[in-house]
């Protein structure tokens, strides 16, 4: 089907972005869970870990922001992380009533294992193409976010928002 919409984009380009995506995003998903379950944690929790990492020391609900995962979701993850000696919760030195999470020295070296492991995978990935390829695939993936962010914004303002320091801050 080569049929275009009234805006000049092809409904056979319309499927394609869909299905190329969606099988870019699980590849990238299985991959990245692979590397969190050989050390022992859900990838909700290896986020947490990089978050704090990249961070610093967090309240609990700026660290929920930043993860875009409800309050309980939350508490489960940050329990499990504490049992597993990954974090701690600590007072907050300008609220004593509020309470931040911070990484262990352990979480640190579990952090840092998870993240050399994802580089080398797209450091892999990217290895299989020319140098060309590269620069017009990372600039055409930078361009497709720039337009789903914007996008995004017209039908769902602030949907965005608290990925803010992960799009504009995470360049490894």
């Amino acid at each position: 089907m080569r049929t275009a919409t009234d805006t000049g984009v092809l409904t056979s380009d319309v499927a394609r972005l869909r299905s190329s995506f969606t099988a870019l995003l699980r590849r990238f998903s299985i991959s990245e869970r692979a590397d969190v379950q050989c050390c022992g944690m859900t990838v909700a929790q290896a986020a947490t870990l990089e978050a704090l990492g990249r961070e610093g020391p967090l309240r609990l609900g700026r660290l929920g922001k930043l993860l875009g995962i409800a309050p309980s979701t939350l508490t489960r993850n940050l329990t499990r992380l504490e049992q597993a000696g990954l974090v701690r919760r600590t007072s907050d030195e300008e609220d004593g009533r509020a309470a931040q999470v911070e990484l262990t020295d352990k979480g640190s070296r579990a952090r840092l294992r998870l993240e050399a492991m994802e580089d080398e995978f797209a450091h892999r990935v990217l290895d299989r193409l020319s140098p060309a390829a590269r620069e017009a695939a990372l600039d055409g993936l930078a361009a497709l976010l720039d337009a789903v962010r914007a996008e995004t914004e017209t039908c769902c303002p602030g949907a965005f928002d608290h990925l803010v320091d992960i799009q504009e801050g995470d360049s490894r």
